[in-house]
């Protein structure tokens, strides 16, 4: 089959977070959109627009479901990962992250695609581990940066890194690809899931916060960016989407302005931190839950790491939205997911 429409798009992921937002912009934008999903899984947070979609029933570990949706000419947009930070998770996120990226790879190879994009992570960039007289200083990683094997990376980011190799594996055997890493992303959402559970943190008025640096970037710029490098002419890069850096402290303060609720005043030392993973770890064994802290996030939330995202900056007319007007978004439909 071949697409005789140049504005199509196929989307996998779609009914999660930053893939739903993708789709809600294509379509805006005129496109004729198709997604991957499966029925266990229902249409997500495309369920209200579900009628204007092309449902195509399957995962990127089933390849005959990539096949029948992606042909010639079509673009894709390959934003379907896990996100995880527990133990357990380990197998099933090396399967979605890192076979399942390179099927869709493959499959855009057989075809003959237009153009994919792949939605990564800054967590595929790698964490040195701090060298030199001041450890407290931040270290900053730009696109430039080569993945560097440190206690500091988890074992996601070790699968958003073999991912990418999948994508510039393609790209050597002729794939048109481009690839956005995102920091962590803030926008309208469930509130249960993902990096919006900060909202909810501070909703509930907890009392802790930890000690390092957060970098954020806004939904809607990630799918600015995406969209526009899609339409250009750009090909075989990265660029990292990171909106600002500040300490976490900041980050909910301003959130629990915006929510008028009461701010974390309690500052989780890096130590003590260190002291309460395995703790959470003996409590999630017991009770057969998900634990509330693991070795790698109480490791990335005492982190001082800033990512420089201006080089998108260079390649398309792109500007961050402030982080104000990002809260104000969030928390006008605060409890509507």
């Amino acid at each position: 089959m071949t697409s005789s429409l140049p504005n199509s798009v196929f989307i996998t992921g779609a009914t999660g977070f930053i893939g739903s937002h993708i789709a809600r912009r294509y379509l805006a934008d005129g496109y004729l959109v198709s997604v991957l999903y499966r029925p266990q899984s229902g249409y997500g947070m495309l369920a209200d627009i579900a009628d204007q979609i092309t449902w195509h029933e399957g995962d990127v570990l089933d390849i005959p479901s990539l096949e029948t949706a992606i042909f010639p000419g079509i673009d894709v947009i390959h934003a379907a990962a896990i996100v995880s930070f527990v133990p357990k998770d380990r197998d099933r996120m090396e399967q979605i992250n890192v076979e399942g990226t390179a099927n869709v790879v493959n499959v855009c190879l057989n075809a003959g695609v237009r153009k994919l994009g792949y939605v990564s992570s800054v967590a595929s960039l790698g964490r040195p581990v701090a060298k030199g007289e001041n450890p407290n200083e931040a270290i900053v990683i730009d696109d430039d940066q080569k993945w560097v094997d440190s206690p500091a990376n988890s074992v996601y980011a070790k699968t958003k890194y073999w991912a990418e190799l999948e994508v510039w594996r393609g790209v050597s055997e002729g794939l048109n690809a481009v690839m956005v890493n995102p920091s962590i992303v803030l926008g309208v959402g469930d509130w249960n899931r993902s990096s919006l559970q900060l909202i909810k943190y501070v909703y509930n008025e907890k009392l802790f916060y930890p000690a390092g640096l957060v970098n954020y970037v806004d939904v809607l710029d990630v799918t600015d960016a995406l969209v526009q490098l899609m339409q250009s002419n750009i090909t075989a890069q990265r660029f990292i989407l990171n909106g600002g850096t500040i300490p976490y402290r900041s980050l909910l303060e301003q959130v629990a302005t915006a929510l008028n609720k009461r701010p974390p005043t309690m500052r989780v030392a890096p130590a003590l931190t260190r002291l309460l993973w395995p703790l959470e770890a003996v409590r999630a064994w017991m009770t057969g839950k998900a634990p509330l802290i693991t070795r790698e996030t109480a490791r990335s939330a005492s982190s001082l790491y800033q990512y420089n995202g201006q080089k998108i900056k260079q390649v398309i007319d792109f500007q961050y939205r402030p982080l104000s007007e990002t809260l104000r978004r969030i928390t006008a439909a605060f409890g509507t997911f």
